[in-house]
């Protein structure tokens, strides 16, 4: 009697376990099987170019392929096998072993990319050695490729693979050993650049062997991006930097139009384009050059006597002083119990008497520090503000710095302490804790050149953005009022500073008005030391 209980208990456990596999689960398990008949092979979309203003080509592709791993037949991927793959391509053996380990969990008849950027001889051994290895196929793909190597590194940015933090944020549209934009312009405009890559479909056996063609998805290529870059201006601006650590902006300041941007030292994009090798990474980021960082909107440093340019605005406008306001230069000036000396202490003279106009046109330093005592560091930090400076100018590229300019709610926010008065005096020739990047500069001064009409600097023109879809949109222009006195005061301040034997007299050129302001300063921390 008991034998037949128990076997009466063993017929019910198997027909709940039958009923759960076949009706309770079943669309998990038919799902499963649909997905292990089905291989899935990707077809790469061509990502976009990148043009100059004039359509001239920075950035391009070209054909290459990658190695993909067909894991249908997992047992016939032995210990011997493998490392003959490994030695036939010169991969890492752990590392092939250690991708061959994370995909065993998917889907079988999913390939997986062992070689991504795969040379002529990797080509040759895979196309030779079919009967040996008939688990490798080639995959077409198109390199990145920078013409130009190094010209415009920083601002056009590379490519590289997607980080597994890239793959892992919610909502990611990445699949590892996707190439994507890492920096620059290749970054900023990745959704467009990249287009959306399509999918061959095949039914296949237990065997991997293709039986059937399904529904394929249509490859959509990246769209080009045209850039308001002049590669001639861009190659002069390259050339006239040299070797020499810094960053040249080239601005329309009538559109906010970029035409040249330089940071050097520079890196050449092509290495990332091709993955780069943990050394090369190594030599990079430990370059206290800093290739990798776009000077021209990532370097905060002290503005020097172009904040000048500020320190009148503020005195103009305010109505602290007027355009013949005087002062006596001996070379040093004592306020608040401290001495501040001129540029030109060291050569034993000042500027001698003068007026504001020859104040900007021979960058006195006493004049501009008695103005800093006259003003206050608030009306100097509220110009300094409106004009563009302490606040990102909004320019289509990622991590753009704000730079910073010192008040006394920041210095109570982050030293708690009360503002010194004498840090005004310092702050009035661009020196003491204020920061700003290249590109803020030329952005305050061509707000000025245009009449305080200030255009945010863009590298994709707005038309071209709306076009493209782009989150991207210049906006409309800032405006602040500026005095038609006090702009007819600065602009022939600055046209004096190359034309009659100021401080920028070596840019002067014969038959073309040139303007400007020249600006040197002690790099100091913003802990005010």
């Amino acid at each position: 009697m008991f034998f037949q209980y128990l076997v009466a208990v063993v017929f019910f456990i198997l027909l709940v376990g039958y009923w759960k596999i076949q009706v309770g689960e079943h669309g998990r398990y038919a799902e499963q099987a649909e997905r292990n008949r089905i291989r899935s092979l990707p077809i790469i979309a061509p990502r976009g170019r990148v043009l100059d203003r004039a359509g001239r080509v920075l950035v391009n592709n070209a054909p290459a392929f990658s190695v993909m791993l067909l894991r249908e037949n997992a047992a016939s991927l032995t210990p011997d096998k493998v490392g003959a793959m490994a030695r036939g391509l010169n991969l890492d053996l752990g590392e092939l072993r250690s991708e061959i380990s994370d995909a065993s969990q998917g889907n079988r008849f999913q390939p997986i990319i062992i070689k991504p950027h795969a040379e002529l001889e990797d080509a040759s051994f895979v196309e030779s050695h079919q009967t040996e290895f008939p688990e490798l196929a080639l995959l077409e793909v198109q390199d990145r490729v920078y013409p130009y190597h190094s010209f415009a590194a920083a601002t056009l940015g590379h490519v590289g693979e997607v980080s597994e933090e890239q793959v892992d944020e919610p909502g990611s549209p990445y699949r590892p050993g996707d190439v994507v934009g890492q920096s620059g312009v290749e970054r900023e405009y990745n959704s467009v650049l990249s287009g959306s890559d399509g999918m061959r479909r095949t039914i296949v056996n237990s065997r991997g062997e293709d039986v059937g063609s399904m529904t394929s998805i249509e490859v959509v290529p990246g769209r080009d991006v045209r850039l308001t870059l002049d590669l001639d201006i861009q190659q002069v601006a390259e050339t006239g930097l040299g070797d020499r650590n810094g960053a040249v902006v080239a601005l329309d300041p009538r559109t906010g139009d970029v035409l040249a941007m330089v940071s050097h030292p520079t890196y050449d994009p092509n290495g990332f384009a091709r993955h780069i090798d943990r050394e090369t990474w190594a030599h990079l980021t430990a370059d206290p050059g800093k290739p990798l960082m776009n000077k021209a909107i990532q370097a905060q440093l002290a503005p020097g006597s172009i904040f000048k340019i500020i320190t009148a605005t503020a005195a103009l406008e305010t109505g602290t002083i007027t355009s013949d306001f005087t002062v006596f230069c001996p070379g040093e000036v004592t306020i608040y119990g401290h001495t501040f000396h001129d540029w030109t202490f060291e050569n034993g003279h000042g500027h001698g008497r003068v007026d504001l106009h020859n104040a900007i046109v021979h960058s006195c330093d006493v004049y501009f520090y008695t103005l800093g005592k006259l003003l206050g560091i608030d009306k100097m930090a509220y110009f300094a503000k409106h004009m563009g400076l302490g606040a990102r100018t909004g320019i289509d590229l990622p991590a753009e710095e704000s730079g910073l300019v010192p008040s006394p709610e920041w210095v109570e926010k982050v030293y708690h302490r009360k503002w010194w008065p004498g840090e005004a005096i310092s702050v009035a020739i661009g020196q003491g804790a204020v920061m700003v990047t290249p590109l803020q500069l030329a952005y305050a001064l061509g707000g000025i050149a245009c009449g305080g009409v200030f255009h945010t600097p863009h590298l994709v023109s707005p038309s071209d953005a709306l076009a493209l879809n782009t989150k991207f949109t210049a906006g409309d222009a800032k405006r602040f009022p500026i005095g038609a006195g006090t702009l007819e005061c600065l602009t022939r301040g600055m046209w004096g500073v190359v034309n009659e034997g100021g401080t920028g007299a070596g840019a002067k050129l014969p038959g073309i008005d040139i303007a400007g302001k020249t600006g040197t300063a002690q790099v100091v921390s913003t802990g005010l030391q």
